[in-house]
């Protein structure tokens, strides 16, 4: 029996990395969802590696008709710097395996963006789970990408805890502070999905002995992966587990249902110290004092989430069961 429901298009921009791996993955196992096409971005390793791992993931799920378009080489203005000390010198922990017989697509990650959003305009959701050099440069290209998106999620940002870069930025909006606030200020349908929530997405050691006994393509190569990812985390944590922060973005992203939200201007700091660090005015004034004056419209931030239902579901879409 099929549903009668249409499937939500969707485009990834992505940096792979074991976690943007495993949220593919189960982007991938749902039914309701068609994925339109993948772009890439430097971050957890350059841009070209990410391009090759993105094109063996969707091999590893049936899905190598979705193209992959190769994004933007370095950050708007800064040095590039990337994270295999993380994710592991091929992004997926050594464990990339033969690179897929599918070469990328012709134009570049910015272009498809542009492309799709004018060929569908007001359907497709953009998730982000990298640096968002892409998509400030496809808004370069098309100032009307605003009205032409259905919405924007993005898993960045680092609100009111920590950033994982440095002390004050997260990752994705650190790589490229210049992009992230480009994008910030461009007045996108926008959800954020901060590390305030995705911290919250501690997988154990029994979930990853789950995922790893269960007899699927996805579950195996999601397993194969996880060691220097697994390895860095029960190093700060002093237990076996990880984070998955793309994952969560993902389902949140599916499900608005499990997080609850807040709205704020966002502004990201571009000097000083805290470079690259997602600033928001927290006093609690009314709409009309808002304290960023460029006009720039707040976007609506995830600040809890069901993470324990979230996993799961990610759990049953790689397992099969």
């Amino acid at each position: 029996m099929t549903s009668s429901n249409p499937r939500i298009p969707v485009l990834i921009d992505t940096d792979p990395g074991v976690d943007d791996a495993w949220a593919i993955l189960f982007l991938a196992a749902q039914p309701d969802v068609e994925i339109l096409g993948l772009g890439t971005i430097h971050g957890n390793v350059p841009t070209a590696q990410s391009a090759a791992n993105a094109l063996r993931i969707l091999d590893v799920a049936g899905l190598a008709d979705v193209p992959v378009a190769v994004g933007a080489e370095k950050p708007l203005q800064q040095p590039l710097s990337t994270a295999e000390i993380v994710h592991g010198m091929d992004g997926l922990g050594g464990q990339a395996g033969a690179a897929s017989t599918r070469q990328p697509s012709a134009e570049s990650a910015a272009e498809q963006i542009v492309r799709l959003a004018r060929q569908r305009p007001g359907e497709i959701t953009l998730l982000a789970m990298a640096p968002l050099t892409n998509l400030a440069l496809a808004l370069r290209m098309e100032p009307n990408l605003p009205r032409l998106l259905h919405r924007v999620v993005y898993m960045g940002g680092a609100i009111r805890v920590p950033g994982n870069l440095t002390a004050w930025a997260d990752a994705n909006s650190g790589h490229d502070p210049e992009a992230a606030e480009e994008v910030f200020r461009a007045g996108l349908p926008m959800t954020v999905v901060p590390m305030d929530v995705t911290e919250a997405a501690w997988v154990d050691e029994d979930f990853l002995a789950e995922v790893a006994a269960a007899d699927t393509p996805a579950a195996a190569f999601a397993s194969r992966i996880l060691e220097t990812y697994v390895g860095i985390y029960t190093q700060l944590m002093g237990r076996r587990g990880c984070v998955m922060h793309d994952p969560l973005a993902a389902a949140v992203m599916l499900d608005p249902d499990l997080a609850e939200y807040e709205e704020h201007q966002v502004l990201v700091e571009l000097a000083g110290h805290s470079r690259g660090r997602t600033l928001i005015d927290d006093r609690g004034f009314p709409p009309e004092m808002n304290s960023i004056t460029d006009g720039r419209p707040p976007v609506r931030i995830a600040r809890t989430v069901d993470a324990q239902t979230a996993m799961e579901r990610v759990r049953k879409a790689l397992t099969g069961c």
